[in-house]
């Protein structure tokens, strides 16, 4: 009797044809990507860049701190319909995110960064926007100017120490820069009580809630998380004038 010959499957690898499909769209982005001249650190922030501008194609201009700093445009555009007709200090500037789209909607804005090189991409990105002429930028120390600014409204969006802050499993007010979060909160606060601030996502909302208390009487605080594409991007935390009616402590 002759054995059959027994079939075997073939163990080739066969390439799936859906990742070919996508390949050279991956390879142009990287291409793309490269060609900017932008760090690996950035790289993640760069496949995310319509989400921070939308008009990032018109000649968006950040740095390396901006592309991870810098807020997206959605919840900017949400920050600023709490300032309508209201004038607004940005203290933390950066790349221009949040100046923008206040100038959207409100009479003035006063955006102020001690970086000049961040101011300059901030004007060119105000410019792309046609917001330019909404806004005075301010190459200086916030802390050295707070008590000559006048304002109906402060925004808060100090430097959150780089990516790192979210391998932190709670976020306390001492790790914001340049200073510690009530130091920044009381400069803010001689200025005007209506203050609003945009912090990490994993922020200790108990040490928040705490800061109304600074205050007397103490200030209305209401407390927002914001999304981007369903991912939690961070927390916006309303004071004064700027919040609903939740009193302090009761939030």
């Amino acid at each position: 009797m002759q054995k059959k010959a027994s079939r075997r499957r073939s163990t080739t690898c066969r390439p799936n044809k859906r990742k070919l499909l996508h390949l050279p769209r991956q390879i142009q982005k990287r291409r793309k990507f490269l060609e900017e001249g932008l760090t690996p650190l950035v790289e993640k922030y760069w496949f995310q860049r319509y989400d921070l501008f939308s008009r990032y194609d018109e000649g968006i201009k950040m740095d390396e701190q901006g592309w991870y700093s810098v807020t997206p445009e959605k919840i900017a555009i949400t920050h600023a319909k709490r300032c309508e007709n209201a004038t607004v200090i940005d203290c933390f500037a950066g790349v221009g995110g949040n100046a923008i789209q206040f100038a959207s909607m409100c009479y003035h804005v006063v955006a102020i960064e001690i970086d000049p090189l961040k101011v300059d991409m901030a004007i060119n990105n105000a410019k792309i926007y046609g917001v330019e002429d909404y806004i005075d930028f301010i190459v200086g120390d916030f802390f050295q100017l707070a008590p000559s600014l006048k304002g109906d409204i402060v925004f808060l969006s100090p430097p959150w120490g780089g990516p790192s802050y979210k391998w932190v499993k709670i976020f306390i007010l001492d790790l914001l820069k340049p200073k510690d979060g009530y130091e920044i909160f009381q400069a803010a606060q001689a200025i005007t009580p209506n203050i609003i601030m945009f912090l990490p996502r994993n922020v200790d909302l108990h040490q928040v809630e705490e800061l109304c208390w600074l205050s007397s009487p103490p200030l209305q605080v209401e407390i927002e998380k914001n999304y981007v594409r369903s991912n939690l991007k961070g927390v916006t935390v309303y004071f004064g004038g700027t919040a609903a009616s939740s009193q302090c402590g009761s939030s």
